[in-house]
Parts: C-alpha cells; sequence; structure tokens
C-alpha cells in the first residue's frame, strides 16, 4: 500500500521527468568509454555537480598504485553521503559511469542521447548510465517532496567496472566506505527492468594457457615442435571431455537466461606463431596462448574448478613428452548471493508490486558486476542489482533505455529508500 507521503514522492518523480532526461542525455554525451578509460572526471564532476545540488557531502576516491590510473587517464570515483536523523541505517546507491566501445552499425550518434519514440538512445542510455540517473532522480524526489529520512544516504559513481571494477568499487571497499559497520545496504541499479531484482552472479575465472614448443624451418616441421599444435590437443579435451561434463552441472541460483545456470568455459582468445598480417619467417610456431572464461556456480569450489584444468594439462603432458603448458590465473571472482528473505529484497518486492501491480521477479546474472566487490571485499551482506533497461541490450549498437523504464526504476528506489531508512 502506497502512502500518502510515498505518493507525494512518485508525483515529484514525474515532475522531474525532463530534468531527469537532461541529466542523462549530458551523461550520453562524456565517452567514458573502457577500456582505455577516457572522460571519467568529467562524468565524476557532473553526478558531483548533482550530488551537491541534493545536498550530499561530497569527495573524489581514487587508487593511484592502480596500474590503469594515469594524469592523462585518472580513475576517478565519486562519493556522496546525506546524512540523516541518525548514521544507520545506510543506503548506498552504486553506480557506474564506464562504457563499453560504441562498435559499428549504430543508426544514431552513440553519444548523443537522443531521444525518440519514448526512448533515450546512446552508448551507456541501459548499461548503466539510466540507471545512475534513476537513482540520482530517487533521491531528488524525496528531497523535493520534503521528506526527512530517519537512516542515511550514500550515492557513489564509480569507474571500470566494464573490465572488474578494481579501479572502481573495489576501492571504496578496500578503503572501507563499503563497509558492514557504515552500510546497511547497496543498491546497484544495473539494467534488470523495472519489475526485476538480481540476487547476484556467476563465479568467473579467467585463465591463460601458453603451450610451448620448439621452432624449427617451416620447410620441415618434423625437427620442430609447434605450440599450436599442442593447443590444438588442450582445445580438443576441452571439447570433447570438460565441455559436457559442465553441461550437468546446474545452479539452483534463479540465473536468467535459464540456459546460463549451466557452468561454461569459452576461449576469448588465440595468440601464436607469425602474425597474420604480410608474410611472415617460415618458422614452427612455438609459442600459444589462450585465453579461456570459466563460469561457475555457487555449488562448485573453485580449487576444483582450477583442479580440473590442471588435470588436464597434467594428462596431458604425461601421454608426451613434447607437450609443456603453463598455466596462469588472470581473473577470479567467487559467486555471489543474496539471501531472498533479507530485509532489502522483502522490502524492493513489495515496492515493485505496490507500484507496478505485479510480484517482483528474481533472478540471478550470468555475468558479474560490482556486487562482488561489496560482498566478496567489503562484507556486505544485504546488496542488489535493480534498474531501468532491458540487458540484452546492454552492449548492443542503437542501446537504448524505455524512458517509462526511468521513471518506474525512479519511483521505486525513491520508495524503497524511504521504507528502508524510515522518514516524516
Amino acid at each position: 500500500m502506497v502512502t500518502a507521503l510515498e505518493l507525494r514522492i512518485v508525483e515529484k518523480v514525474d515532475a522531474l521527468r525532463e530534468d531527469m532526461l537532461a541529466f542523462l542525455r549530458e551523461l550520453i554525451r562524456i565517452p567514458s568509454v573502457n577500456p582505455p578509460g577516457d572522460e571519467y572526471l568529467p562524468c565524476a564532476r557532473l553526478v558531483d555537480d548533482g550530488l551537491t545540488a541534493l545536498g550530499f557531502e561530497t569527495r573524489f576516491v581514487t587508487d593511484e598504485q592502480h596500474p590503469d590510473h594515469s594524469p592523462e587517464r585518472p580513475r576517478v570515483n565519486v562519493v556522496g553521503r546525506l546524512p540523516g536523523r541518525s548514521a544507520m541505517p545506510t543506503l548506498h546507491f552504486n553506480g557506474h559511469t564506464d562504457v563499453v566501445p560504441p562498435g559499428e552499425h549504430w543508426t544514431v550518434d552513440p553519444f548523443e542521447g537522443v531521444v525518440k519514440n519514448g526512448r533515450i538512445y546512446g552508448r551507456g542510455a541501459c548499461d548503466m548510465k539510466g540507471g545512475i540517473a534513476a537513482a540520482l532522480f530517487a533521491a531528488a524526489a524525496v528531497r523535493e517532496a520534503g521528506v526527512n529520512l530517519h537512516g542515511s544516504l550514500e550515492f557513489s559513481a564509480t569507474v571500470d567496472e566494464e573490465t572488474g571494477g578494481y579501479a572502481g568499487m573495489d576501492v571504496l571497499a578496500r578503503k572501507g566506505l563499503i563497509a558492514p559497520e557504515r552500510t546497511s545496504y547497496v543498491i546497484i541499479p544495473e539494467p534488470f527492468g523495472p519489475g526485476r531484482i538480481c540476487l547476484g552472479h556467476r563465479g568467473v575465472y579467467w585463465f591463460r594457457i601458453d603451450t610451448t614448443g620448439r621452432t624449427a624451418h617451416g620447410s620441415m616441421p618434423f625437427l620442430g615442435v609447434s605450440a599450436i599444435s599442442q593447443m590444438e590437443r588442450v582445445l580438443g579435451r576441452v571439447e570433447s571431455g570438460l565441455i559436457p561434463d559442465l553441461q550437468t552441472r546446474v545452479t539452483d541460483m534463479p540465473v536468467d537466461p535459464p540456459e546460463a545456470r549451466r557452468a561454461t568455459i569459452n576461449v576469448n582468445g588465440i595468440t601464436g606463431g607469425q602474425p597474420v598480417e604480410g608474410v611472415g619467417s617460415p618458422c614452427v610456431a612455438d609459442r600459444c596462448s589462450a585465453v579461456f572464461d570459466r563460469r561457475f556456480l555457487k555449488e562448485e569450489s573453485f580449487d576444483d574448478v582450477k583442479g580440473e584444468i590442471q588435470v588436464l594439462i597434467g594428462e596431458l603432458t604425461e601421454a608426451d613428452r613434447d607437450f609443456y603448458a603453463e598455466l596462469t590465473d588472470l581473473m577470479i571472482v567467487h559467486p555471489v548471493e543474496t539471501d531472498r528473505n533479507a530485509e532489502l529484497v522483502r522490502t524492493a518486492a513489495q515496492t515493485i508490486e505496490d507500484l507496478l501491480g505485479t510480484p517482483a521477479d528474481l533472478v540471478a546474472s550470468p555475468g558479474t558486476y560490482d556486487h562482488k566487490h561489496v560482498r566478496n571485499t567489503g562484507g556486505v551482506k544485504q546488496c542488489i542489482a535493480y534498474g531501468p533497461g532491458l540487458l540484452h541490450l546492454a552492449h548492443q549498437p542503437d542501446e537504448y533505455c524505455e524512458i517509462d523504464h526511468l521513471l518506474k526504476s525512479c519511483k521505486v528506489m525513491a520508495l524503497t529508500a524511504v521504507r528502508l531508512l524510515g522518514a516524516d
């Protein structure tokens, strides 16, 4: 049931519609492309301006030691806090300002923020500058409605989520800005749609296998050992042995799409031998590298996940004295899942039902997002992803967000904040 105070907030969201769109268009027009990490500072300043206007106490946060941080491309995060009557509970909204490269096949300018047919188009409109706008204007609607929060509200706009978030949300968690003693709940407005709550994600193990051969003249390949042929053997074992086994492993997490409830492995890239451009020298390839993307389930232990790759390499080594391969860890992300009975989930779900008239759909993500840093580094247990947009539009040409999604998600986030924190 929506109270009179809450109805006042809902009406303020509608009144702020054009301001929200103008802010989102301005944010889309900043080409904060990652990689390499362009234009993060202008994004931070724009969000900072919005937070400051709402009375938030703000600060910029960077990790000066991060290898990707530089004077040319500073990894700048902005964090704001709006103290309530009490320091706790605190609700923290977090969104990432980086977007993937636009790619080809756009029919509109990817960095213009075109508005037409009830949609706003542009790189990041869906993933996830739309979410940043909806969350920021949820706070604005609460303020415009003259509501006094009992608990405190925080907001952060962070960088590098598309490449792991290690210069962004992970920095906030490592610096103690996301921590149980100061953070009760976190909402990350990733594009799952106004009726869906994302509880978490599968695990990730990125690794590289390097095979080493022995070079020889290309006219006499029998005198050498091709590292590319050795990699073929690795790929063959993955294809014929590992993948069928992974297909039998299914999680009970509500991952959407359902096909992603199974454990998976993908080859992200292979390099080796002579460069493909021009004419190379006639040599047997003595080096080959492949990067693998293994998505694992909460029901699998990471030691077992890595162990099966080690066993695969070991068996090939035992079978052929010329076979040699090295395994290198690139990224390890453990699965996370918020309890569906947690106060944050129950409150957001009830708010969705009250405002939209249908029960909330609880899902989990096939890929990772910054929830991993909130839970695994920051130790905050109550975190969800909830925001405007359709997930399948992320990273696509002509990416867009429905304006109706922006408004609905903004209203849900505003009322969820009031219900969690208390207000008068």
